[in-house]
C-alpha cells in the first residue's frame, strides 16, 4: 500500500510536464549522479530525470566517504538537495541495479534501459582493490573504505567492529587522501570528533581505542606521495602529535627535483613534510601519540599472530627504490631488503574499485566501464562506432576512482554533452516516436516486487530525525546507522 501510494503521489508531481518528455535514469545518487541530473535539468529543458541509488539516503560519497570533521565539503549536499526537489526530477532510494555482487537486486540494467531513453551509470565504486599477497584474509587487516564507511555510518560498515582495543600500533598501506584521512581519525582527539557527525558506534570505539602509533606506509618517497597539502597539514597539525620522517627518506634526486619542477602541488608535499621532520622533537613525550611516514616499502606479506591463530601482527616489508620509467615518471621497484613492522591492525589504502553490473561492458583491470567522453562502448571495443546505444557513464566508474568531489563537476558535463549530441545527431531515439513508460514503468516493476521505493520526501523524515537526536548531543546529525534503523524513520 505504502508502496501504490508513494507511485502515484509521483505520477501526480509529474502530470503537468511534457506528455513526451527525454526520460533519464541515473543510477547512483552520490556527486557524479547528481552533477549529471543538474547539468541535464538545465540544459534539456523537456528532461524528466529519475536518481536511483541502493541506499535510501542520497549523496554517495559526501555522506559516507567525506570525513565527519571534513562539514565545509558536505555543503555540497544544500545544491543536490535543490537539484532532487526540482519537480522534473526526482530520487529514489532503495533500488538495487543487478550485479556481480548484490545478493538481491529490484531491477537489471536492461530493464532501465526499455524503461528510459537514456541510462547513465554513476554508482561509483563500491569494493576494494586487492594486493593479493599472503596473509591478507587475517583478521584485523580491513581495508580503508571499510573503515571509512564504519566511522561514517554506512549501513553496510555498521558490523564491521574494528579492534582498536588490543595493540597500539596500526599500519595504513598507502599514502593518499584516504589514507590520511584514516590516520587523523584515529590519531585526533576524540573531544574534536565528539561535536562532528560521526558515527556514535565509532565514536565510543576511538573514545575506548588503545592506538597511539600510526604507520603511514609508501612505495614511493615524500616528492611522489599521493596527498594533498591540504589533508597533509591537518593531519601535521593535530595537536600534540609526534611526528616521525627518516632523514635519509627526504634525500632527493635530480629525477625527483624534475618531478618537483613538473609539479607544484609535489613540490609543497615535499617542503611540509620536511619541515614537519626538521620541526618534531628527538623522541616522544610519554603517552604521547605517535605519526609516522614510512617511505621506500612495499607490503609483501601479512604476518599471523602466534598468539592469536588467524589474526594479524605485523606486515612483512621489502624496500624499494625509485627507477625511471618516463620523464619526469618514477616507479617503485623492490630490492629484496626485507624488514617487519609489528602492528594489531592494519588498513589498506590502495584504492577503491568499481563492480560490473548484469549486461554491461566492464573493463576488469583497470575497474572502469570503457568509454569515449562518457558513452559506453560495446564489449570493451575501441572502434567508437560501436556504442551501447543510450547508455553513458559517469564519475569513478567512466574514469576510475580518482579526483574530489568537485572533478565529479567537469566529469559530468562531459557525459551530458555527448548525450545532447547524440540527441541532436538521432543516435538516441526521439521522444515523439519511441515514448517510454520511464518513472511510471519503474514504479510499477517495484511495486510488483514488492521493493519499498524511498523518495526524497522520505529521505527528509530521515534527515530530520537525524538531527533531532544529533540536537540531543551537540551534534548535526546523529545519523542512522542500521537498514533497520533507515527504514524504521521513513515509516514514522
Amino acid at each position: 500500500m505504502a508502496i501504490f501510494g508513494a507511485r502515484n503521489f509521483l505520477s501526480r508531481s509529474f502530470s503537468s510536464l511534457s506528455p513526451h518528455p527525454l526520460r533519464i535514469c541515473i543510477v547512483g545518487g552520490g556527486p557524479a549522479g547528481f552533477y549529471t541530473a543538474e547539468k541535464m535539468l538545465k540544459t534539456h529543458q523537456g528532461s524528466q530525470v529519475d536518481i536511483i541509488d541502493r541506499l535510501p539516503t542520497p549523496f554517495g560519497l559526501v555522506r559516507s566517504g567525506v570525513a565527519p570533521d571534513h562539514p565545509e565539503t558536505k555543503i555540497v549536499i544544500n545544491q543536490f538537495s535543490r537539484v532532487a526537489q526540482n519537480r522534473r526530477c526526482s530520487f529514489l532510494g532503495n533500488i538495487t541495479l543487478a550485479s556481480s555482487i548484490t545478493l538481491a537486486s529490484s531491477i537489471t540494467l536492461a530493464e532501465l534501459r526499455e524503461l528510459y531513453h537514456v541510462v547513465v551509470l554513476a554508482y561509483g565504486a563500491e569494493s576494494d582493490r586487492v594486493l593479493g599477497i599472503p596473509g591478507e584474509d587475517l583478521k584485523g587487516v580491513h581495508s580503508a573504505r571499510e573503515f571509512v564507511w564504519w566511522y561514517n555510518g554506512h549501513p553496510d560498515g555498521r558490523n564491521l567492529d574494528p579492534d582498536l582495543k588490543s595493540t597500539d600500533t596500526a599500519v595504513i598501506l598507502g599514502q593518499g587522501n584516504v589514507a590520511l584521512d584514516v590516520a587523523r581519525i584515529l590519531l585526533r582527539p576524540t573531544s574534536d570528533l565528539a561535536t562532528t557527525d560521526i558515527a556514535s558506534h565509532a565514536l565510543t570505539a576511538l573514545e575506548q581505542s588503545s592506538i597511539r602509533k600510526v604507520y603511514v606506509v609508501g612505495r614511493r618517497g615524500p616528492v611522489q606521495a599521493a596527498c594533498t597539502a591540504k589533508e597533509l597539514r591537518e593531519v601535521l597539525g593535530i595537536k600534540d602529535l609526534y611526528i616521525h620522517i627518516k632523514e635519509e627518506d627526504l634525500k632527493i634526486t635530480p629525477a625527483d627535483e624534475e618531478e618537483m619542477k613538473n609539479s607544484r602541488i609535489h613540490r609543497r608535499i615535499y617542503e611540509l613534510l620536511s619541515k614537519a621532520a626538521v620541526a618534531r622533537a628527538s623522541q616522544p613525550s610519554s603517552g604521547q601519540r605517535e605519526l609516522h611516514f614510512v617511505f621506500f616499502h612495499q607490503p609483501d606479506m601479512f604476518l599471523e599472530s602466534s598468539d592469536k591463530k588467524g589474526y594479524v601482527s605485523g606486515v612483512h616489508l621489502e624496500r624499494t627504490v625509485l627507477k625511471g620509467v618516463g620523464p619526469g615518471k618514477q616507479t617503485a621497484v623492490g630490492t629484496g631488503k626485507f624488514e617487519d613492522l609489528a602492528c594489531g591492525i592494519v588498513l589498506k589504502s590502495i584504492g577503491y574499485k568499481s563492480v560490473p553490473v548484469d549486461g554491461l561492458p566492464f573493463d576488469n583491470q583497470k575497474g572502469v566501464v570503457p568509454n569515449i567522453k562518457g558513452r559506453v562502448l560495446s564489449y570493451n571495443s575501441r572502434d567508437p562506432t560501436l556504442l551501447e546505444n543510450g547508455l553513458y557513464v559517469c564519475g569513478w566508474l567512466k574514469r576510475g576512482p580518482t579526483g574530489i568531489i568537485a572533478t565529479n563537476l567537469y566529469c559530468a558535463e562531459e557525459t551530458v554533452t555527448s548525450i545532447l549530441e547524440d540527441l541532436e545527431q538521432g543516435i538516441i531515439a526521439s521522444t515523439a516516436s519511441l515514448p517510454k513508460p520511464g518513472r511510471d514503468g519503474l514504479l510499477q516493476i517495484m511495486d510488483n516486487r514488492n521493493v519499498r521505493v524511498i523518495p526524497f520526501s522520505t529521505w527528509e523524515r530521515i534527515d530530520k530525525e537525524e538531527k533531532r537526536l544529533g540536537n540531543l548531543r551537540n551534534k548535526p546529525r546523529e545519523k542512522l546507522t542500521t537498514w533497520e534503523e533507515l527504514l524504521k524513520a521513513t515509516s514514522e
